[in-house]
């Protein structure tokens, strides 16, 4: 094996109204473009999920043997979606849902393809590889004309967009690789559909949509405007991270932080498989912002961290608290009905997906703090592997995965990138401060289903407002209380 080849530039064209400027290089030892965070300056590229230094740490680490990553390219190289001469199946319409002709398993298979390739070039530097992974993605920008279905069709958009987008990076510069093209697909396709959701939710109330749904369209809209060189689009994004009114901006998918530190995560009280998607979207989100200067995850006190400590005990059988809630879901004009969740779901130790590496890594390698439920987890599931991993169904494909591989690193002094983190006494957002529910009690393992084939019944929502001892703060298009529990409560 050898060092990654350097590919040869492309110039970078106007695509369909989006602006797209001359990729910029990212400096060997700093990773990030100058002062991205501050809406200033280039983009860093490669610089979505993997920066050029992560991706020269990666090649330099297993040409040397060096454990654990030697395990997790072994995770790679068996995965029969990163063998170069992979063909794509590209269709004219991707459809996603119930009561459509769904084929969306030949588009995640394809995104995987082309991501394990190109990532398998960088490591190897073998160009088969990233051959492989530009056939892939220009045979769908080329054929691909929309993203269809029912209300699923928000997470196809999600999902896959997030995900194209990250292969894409990895190759942009591949001389025969059709950026621009491909830009314009991504933008049309999959960005604007994820920018209309976390504006419009499918036309239901803002608590209706689960956590995930929000998460997976804002990671789409974040990974859109990197590869895009889209500033507004980007500083959307982060702006919604920070202040959105769904379920997925951090203070309504972590709503109460207890005096232990743990951050109670929403969709604990739905079920576990999609807490850990929720977990593993936001890390995701994070970590593309993090390259790029915006520093999210120590965002709100390191909210996230605490977040992921509480999924992390919870997914290990431990004990979390759980403070009750009822959210409001149906669509705007029309039906309309309230959820309560009493407890948290109950979960299977054994259930695992790979998403604990980046989150541990950057919390206890970059930052230097402690993550004991989080290391404990992702030790657990290493090696990560990839899509086609983790079973057929398209849950097995909702991350990309290896993080064994691409995101183990030594660790550094404190922060090396990014904005400082917010003060913990920051204005608080819609939500308000969680503090006035820090006192709630432990709860049983119990689980607390969604009921009924209605919009919620697939996930999705927006938060409108939080009932607590202290009163009721109303935001606009739904309602989710949260009731405030005596320690020792029922």
């Amino acid at each position: 094996m050898h060092t990654t080849r350097q590919i040869s530039r492309r110039s970078m064209l106007k695509a369909s109204g989006v602006a797209v400027g001359a990729a910029a290089g990212i400096a060997a030892a700093g990773g990030t473009a100058t002062a991205a965070g501050t809406g200033t300056g280039s983009f860093a590229h490669p610089g979505l999920l993997h920066t050029r230094t992560d991706l020269d740490r990666m090649a330099a680490k297993v040409k040397a043997g060096a454990a654990p990553y030697t395990a997790g390219f072994a995770r790679l190289t068996a995965n029969r979606h990163a063998q170069s001469g992979w063909q794509p199946r590209p269709q004219a319409v991707v459809y996603r849902g119930a009561g459509s002709p769904q084929n969306y398993t030949i588009l995640y298979n394809d995104i995987h393809a082309a991501y394990q390739n190109a990532l398998r070039y960088h490591v190897t530097g073998e160009s088969a590889y990233a051959d492989t992974a530009v056939a892939i993605l220009n045979a769908w920008s080329s054929t691909l004309t929309a993203v269809n279905g029912s209300a699923d069709r928000f997470l196809a958009a999600g999902l896959y967009g997030y995900q194209f987008a990250n292969a894409a990076e990895l190759v942009r510069d591949h001389g025969d690789f059709e950026l621009a093209r491909f830009q314009e697909m991504l933008s049309k396709q999959f960005g604007a559909m994820s920018d209309d959701f976390l504006v419009r939710h499918n036309n239901a109330v803002v608590s209706n949509y689960w956590t995930n749904w929000d998460l997976a369209n804002m990671a789409c809209v974040l990974a859109t405007g990197i590869l895009c060189d889209d500033r507004a689009q980007v500083t959307r994004a982060v702006d919604y991270f920070k202040n959105g009114a769904g379920l997925g901006s951090v203070r309504n998918a972590i709503p109460v932080v207890y005096d232990d530190g743990l951050g109670e995560w929403l969709e604990a009280g739905r079920d576990q498989g999609h807490a850990l998607l929720g977990v593993g979207l936001m890390g995701t989100f994070c970590e593309m912002a993090w390259n790029q200067g915006y520093d999210l995850y120590g965002y709100d006190d390191s909210r996230f961290l605490k977040g992921a400590q509480y999924v992390a005990k919870w997914s290990l059988g431990g004990q979390v608290p759980f403070t009750a809630n009822t959210r409001r879901k149906g669509a705007i004009g029309g039906w309309s009905g309230n959820e309560t969740v009493t407890a948290a779901a109950g979960v299977d130790p054994a259930m695992t997906r790979p998403i604990w590496a980046m989150i541990a890594n950057h919390y206890t390698k970059r930052r230097g703090l402690s993550a004991t439920y989080v290391t404990q987890i992702a030790a657990k599931a290493a090696p990560e592997g990839g899509g086609g991993d983790y079973g057929p169904n398209s849950g097995g494909y909702d991350q990309l995965g290896f993080g064994t591989m691409t995101f183990t690193r030594d660790r550094t002094a404190g922060t090396t990138k990014g904005s400082a983190s917010p003060s913990p006494t920051a204005a608080p957002s819609a939500l308000g401060s969680a503090s006035p529910l820090a006192t709630a009690s432990a709860s049983a393992s119990a689980t607390g289903k969604s009921k009924g084939d209605d919009l919620a019944a697939t996930g999705a929502g927006e938060i409108v407002g939080w009932t607590t001892a202290a009163g009721v703060v109303t935001l606009a298009g739904g309602l989710l209380l949260m009731r405030r529990r005596a320690r020792g409560g029922q």
